[in-house]
């Protein structure tokens, strides 16, 4: 497959970009600084903005499949409430072009019937603005009709760890409490090459 993806010099994106490349895929990776590490063999990095919407369509039309890994406004003085409506627009300038894989929070998914993570007292405060922002981009998705997409949020911890190429999968509670980039890239790659998630979100952990 072609596959862009935005976000590429990040702990998420950057693992999807060389998940991808390993497996054979021709990959893109867009983002608006240069990476640090050079790109493995498959992959080109182009600067690319997921503001820029004319660029975004283009994008589109020329992959088969567009993998969101930007996220909330994390610098001092940002405002991550912003970017649902930044994502949003960003998956309409999309259009049914190519398949869109979303990397998103945690946050959204649920501790228990109609409670979610961040709707409970002890979810950190420093983290629940972002949380809702991912949580608004979600129930964004869910009302495009035509866009085939699919929205995966990793375990409520992540971080840098190993490859193991294993993990367990849930659909709106936490499937476990901790992955790694690594795995969580593994399981975005093997949900493009064999969909099973269709306009639906879902979530994978290791442990």
């Amino acid at each position: 497959m072609k596959i862009a993806v935005y976000g590429a010099t990040g702990n998420v994106g950057s693992r999807i970009v060389a998940e991808a490349a390993r497996r054979g895929h021709s990959v893109t990776a867009l983002s608006r600084h240069e990476p640090a590490q050079p790109l493995p063999d498959g992959a080109s990095w182009r600067r690319g903005d997921a503001a820029d919407l004319p660029d975004v369509a283009a994008v589109g039309a020329a992959h088969d499949a567009v993998i969101s890994a930007f996220g909330p406004d994390r610098t001092p003085g940002g405002d991550p409430a912003a970017f649902t409506g930044q994502f949003v627009a960003f998956a309409r300038a999309l259009g049914s072009s190519a398949r869109l894989g979303v990397i998103g929070g945690a946050g959204s998914l649920f501790a228990a019937p109609g409670v979610r993570l961040v709707d409970l007292e002890e979810f950190p405060a420093e983290y629940r603005a972002e949380s809702l922002a991912h949580a608004g981009a979600l129930d964004a998705l869910r009302t495009f009709d035509e866009l085939d997409w699919f929205y995966l949020s990793p375990a409520p911890e992540l971080g840098a760890g190993e490859r193991t190429g294993g993990y367990q999968v849930s659909d709106e509670t936490p499937a476990g409490g901790w992955i790694s980039f690594e795995d969580l890239a593994v399981a975005t790659v093997d949900e493009l090459e064999a969909p099973a998630h269709r306009r639906a979100r879902f979530t994978v952990a290791t442990r």
